[in-house]
């Protein structure tokens, strides 16, 4: 299942070899909501970079309204990007209970394959 997202805030802080940033989402289509996520960053040079995020997630998936939390990554080297990502296990409120599978966050572009228990 795919959805597009816009990024609606994104506050960045310098903390020396990392940077953190806290981003705000909209997301359309099948997942529809908004999201806050925490981001640690790093670029050591030009053309290399790797992220990890913890992202909430409020609003309605298929129709059914809760949240979950998910955790991606991704790394960005001169032969490719890497993307993957989980959802947090039992992080599932409202008719979201019970959700588990993957995520992929690629541009704005979110790619989700899940099951609800």
């Amino acid at each position: 299942m795919e959805s597009k997202f816009t990024i609606t805030r994104w506050d960045e802080t310098a903390t020396g070899e990392f940077d953190r940033v806290q981003v705000g989402k909209a997301f359309t289509g099948v997942l529809e909501g908004t999201s806050t996520a925490e981001l640690t960053t790093c670029q050591p040079v030009e053309g290399s970079a790797g992220y990890v995020a913890i992202e909430k997630f409020e609003g309605r998936l298929d129709g059914r309204e809760g949240t979950f939390v998910f955790q991606h990554a991704a790394t960005i080297s001169p032969a490719g990007p890497a993307f993957y990502g989980v959802i947090i296990p039992d992080s599932g409120t409202g008719e979201l209970t019970g959700i588990s599978g993957t995520v992929k966050m690629e541009h704005e572009l979110i790619t989700l394959d899940y099951t609800l228990d």
